[in-house]
C-alpha cells in the first residue's frame, strides 16, 4: 500500500465523517508504534492540502513501563517538523500494578481510561479542541467482536465522538485503513517503529480477537468485507 492510498483513505474518512475542520488544534496520541507513526506522517502531508488549515501536536504519554526508545520518536518528529509533547504519566504503571488480574496481567480497561484522561489533560494544556487516535478499520472490527463476546452488545467505537464532560472531540482518521496496508506502507516509507513497552503486549483479549478474526478471514475470504460493511451501522 502506497502513502498516496493511505492519504486517500484519510481524505475519504474526513469527508464522510467531517473529522477535521478549519482552525482545529489536534492532539495526536503517539505510542511510537506503526499506526501512530504513520498517522503523524499522513497528517503532516494532509496539512499541506490547500483546503485544510489545522494545527496538531504529537503527544507521547510516558506510562512508566520503561525501555522506551524515545530518541527515535523525537528524531522522527523533528524530521517531520512536528511539535512533540512528552507527558509524565508514570503514575499509570504504579496504579495498574496494584490492580493486576488473576493471571498477573495489568488491567487493560483501567489503563485505557487513565490514558484517555491523561491525553485529555494535555489537549487542554495545548489549547486543542480535538484528540486523534490511530485506530484503524481492523481495530474497529476487533472491538465489535469483543463487545459481542464480552459485553453482550453489538457496538464499536465511532470515527468521531464529542465528549461533553471534556469539551473535546475524539477523531480516528485511519478508520477506513486496513492494518496490513499500514504495515506495508511503513515498510515502503521506512518509517521507524518503536517496540512496545507494554507488559501485556501480545497477551490481551484484543490479540485473541485479532487471531480469531484472521483465522475467519483465511477460511471465509468474504468475512472481512462483511464485517467492514457492518461498521457503517455501528460507527
Amino acid at each position: 500500500m502506497s502513502l498516496k492510498k493511505i492519504l486517500a483513505c484519510l481524505t475519504r474518512a474526513d469527508l464522510d465523517y467531517n473529522l477535521i475542520n478549519e482552525g482545529d488544534r489536534i492532539a495526536i496520541g503517539v505510542s511510537g508504534g506503526k499506526d501512530s507513526m504513520l498517522l503523524l506522517k499522513s497528517m503532516k502531508l494532509y496539512q499541506k492540502y490547500p483546503f485544510k488549515h489545522f494545527d496538531f501536536y504529537a503527544v507521547f504519554l510516558d506510562l512508566g513501563f520503561g525501555n522506551v526508545d524515545i530518541n527515535t520518536l523525537k528524531d522522527f518528529c523533528t524530521s517531520l517538523d512536528v511539535k512533540l509533547h512528552i507527558e509524565d504519566s508514570t503514575e499509570v504503571n504504579k496504579i495498574l500494578s496494584q490492580h493486576k488480574t488473576s493471571t498477573g496481567n495489568l488491567p487493560c480497561s483501567i489503563c485505557s481510561r487513565m490514558k484517555k484522561a491523561a491525553i485529555n489533560k494535555v489537549a487542554h494544556q495545548l489549547n486543542c479542541n480535538k484528540v486523534a487516535f490511530a485506530h484503524h478499520c481492523d481495530d474497529a472490527i476487533e472491538t465489535l467482536l469483543m463487545n459481542t463476546i464480552y459485553g453482550g452488545r453489538i457496538a464499536t467505537f465511532s470515527p468521531k465522538m464529542y465528549l461533553d464532560n471534556t469539551k473535546l472531540t475524539f477523531i480516528r482518521p485511519f478508520i477506513l485503513v486496513r492494518e496490513k496496508d499500514i504495515i506495508s506502507c511503513c515498510k515502503k516509507e521506512s518509517i521507524p517503529i518503536i517496540k512496545s513497552s507494554c507488559p501485556n503486549d501480545h497477551y490481551t483479549m484484543r490479540e485473541e480477537a485479532k487471531n480469531l478474526l484472521n483465522s475467519l478471514y483465511t477460511k471465509y475470504p468474504s468475512a472481512y468485507q462483511n464485517y467492514r460493511n457492518m461498521l457503517s451501522d455501528y460507527c
